[in-house]
């Protein structure tokens, strides 16, 4: 059983940047790939990013590619999305999640309850 909880988000000028973190409750966080989805209001759940459990492997949303970070630290069972270069268009509640290593929402077991991330333009 895992529990997450997002923090960071926030308003930030376009071209800016920010950094999202998700501390996760449960000694098997390490078991798990952690991934970043995002909803903005009228718009589907949308992937952003995800991590292999043992942090060798990243795939981004190609909307985010070289733009966006994912990163995790097992040690401090703590997952973080940092994000640069920020556009209007990221405006959206960011979700953690943990499960496989996928971009489809579904295969995800565990969902942090979001934080709000708003770029103005």
């Amino acid at each position: 059983q895992v529990q997450l909880v997002e923090s960071g988000g926030g308003l930030v000028q376009a071209g800016g940047s920010l950094r999202l973190s998700c501390a996760a409750s449960g000694r098997t966080f390490s078991s798990y790939a952690m991934g970043w989805f995002r909803q903005a209001p009228g718009k589907e759940r949308e992937f952003v990013a995800t991590i292999h459990w043992n942090g060798g492997s990243t795939y981004y949303a190609d909307s985010v590619k070289g733009r966006f970070t994912i990163s995790r630290d097992n040690a401090k069972n703590t997952v973080y999305l940092q994000m640069n270069s920020l556009k209007p268009e990221d405006t959206a509640v960011y979700y953690c999640a943990g499960g496989y290593y996928s971009s489809i929402w579904k295969e995800y077991a565990y969902w942090g309850q979001g934080t709000q991330v708003t770029v103005s333009s």
